[in-house]
């Protein structure tokens, strides 16, 4: 078949005119921009993590410390808690331990400093960071007292039938015995003096002694001294619980007060069991620490598995705090412990369970178990209300 000129020119000037059509036509309007959302947390509040040398190998090296503080960074978090202190050995190069035991640093890090380095990078990063004595009247686990009692005897915890105070595995100095509690100081200004630290840190062992001890010779002389009496042979007596707490009490105002005389603007924060189990079995009776400003935060160690209990435990805590000092409480919250891992879900939760307690912020324990989430602290965390 044959087509007609006159036709061909007409299809021709049809394509030429929609072709011309579109190219001069109205363009689709571009996409609106994407607004990211912003994060509903307090900006002033803490958003703390703990790092150690325990199941982790972050502090192994200066490249691991320098990926756990860019982790801490993208998760949100902008208190970093270090261990400094903990099996009778520093993370740093101590003259005082190397005065007590002969080993200035634990032997896993001989030739470096893991504080300076932690506290380099940290800042570098724009996080505060916060010397952790882990143990603190603890001197060893499992380990009969280990180095310190070899070097110090008389600087034991002991029960009512002279025995070694233990507890979950852990053996104790005498937190009321003038000596230890000048080591532990010591330790304190030793760290303050030398680093460029932000804050300094005692937790459910500092200051703290099981509630069992108290038996040794110089505690029982103290208080005949003071009460007339022997102490009591139930060591949950409440008399003797309140006066044994008391010292522990005057040991922390102390401890405060040679702090900020050394830095004044070093914070001074405590992360102990929760209350009244403190008290009770510790003999931490932290309100009293809060009331009379002896510290900056507390951390109650809020560690639980299942929501109804952390709200319980939450819920405790709420009720000891009068007013404002609200304001200088965060509760700790267990992201890892050996193979559990909290849940993006459960974590939600808790953390939804903070704020309507009125909690701004939080600390979480421990870093590794922000890595293992580390895309619920970048996606969730901040916009959780």
């Amino acid at each position: 078949m044959t087509l007609c000129p006159r036709r061909i020119a007409a299809c021709l000037l049809m394509t030429a005119i929609s072709l011309g059509c579109k190219k001069v036509g109205t363009p689709s309007p571009p996409p609106p921009p994407v607004t990211p959302p912003t994060p509903v947390w307090d900006v002033n509040a803490y958003r703390g993590v703990w790092l150690t040398n325990v199941a982790s190998a972050a502090l192994d090296s200066r490249d691991n410390i320098k990926l756990a503080i860019d982790n801490c960074k993208k998760g949100g978090i902008n208190h970093v808690f270090v261990v400094v202190y903990n099996a009778a050995r520093t993370l740093y190069p101590s003259a005082v331990m190397q005065n007590l035991i002969g080993i200035p640093i634990m032997e896993r890090f001989a030739g470096r400093d893991p504080l300076k380095e932690v506290i380099e990078e940290g800042h570098a990063a724009g996080l505060k960071v916060h010397a952790w004595f882990e143990y603190g009247f603890s001197s060893s686990y499992s380990q009969n007292g280990g180095p310190i009692l070899v070097a110090k005897p008389q600087w034991a915890a002991r029960d009512f039938n002279g025995a070694l105070t233990v507890k979950n595995g852990f053996d104790w100095l005498n937190a009321f015995h003038p000596e230890v509690q000048q080591y532990m100081i010591n330790l304190f200004k030793e760290v303050v003096t030398k680093y460029d630290i932000d804050g300094v840190q005692g937790d459910d062992r500092l200051p703290a002694v099981p509630s069992s001890s108290g038996y040794d010779a110089y505690t029982t002389t103290l208080y005949r001294a003071e009460r007339g009496t022997d102490p009591p042979p139930s060591s949950s007596e409440p008399n003797w619980v309140a006066w044994r707490a008391g010292k522990l009490n005057a040991f922390l105002k102390r401890l405060r007060n040679e702090v900020k005389a050394i830095k004044p603007n070093v914070l001074v924060t405590m992360s102990p069991s929760p209350y009244p189990f403190s008290l009770n079995e510790y003999l931490q009776d932290w309100p009293v620490w809060v009331d009379s400003a002896w510290v900056d935060a507390v951390f109650p160690q809020c560690y639980r598995y299942d929501l109804p209990a952390y709200s319980a435990v939450l819920s405790q805590q709420a009720a000891v705090l009068r007013g404002s000092k609200a304001s200088i409480c965060y509760p700790g919250v267990l992201v890892k412990s050996g193979t559990y891992v909290a849940t993006d879900g459960f974590l939600t939760q808790m953390i939804q369970v903070n704020r309507s307690n009125g909690f701004k912020g939080e600390a979480f324990f421990f870093y590794e178990g922000l890595k293992d989430r580390i895309s619920f602290f970048q996606g969730q965390y901040p916009y959780i209300k």
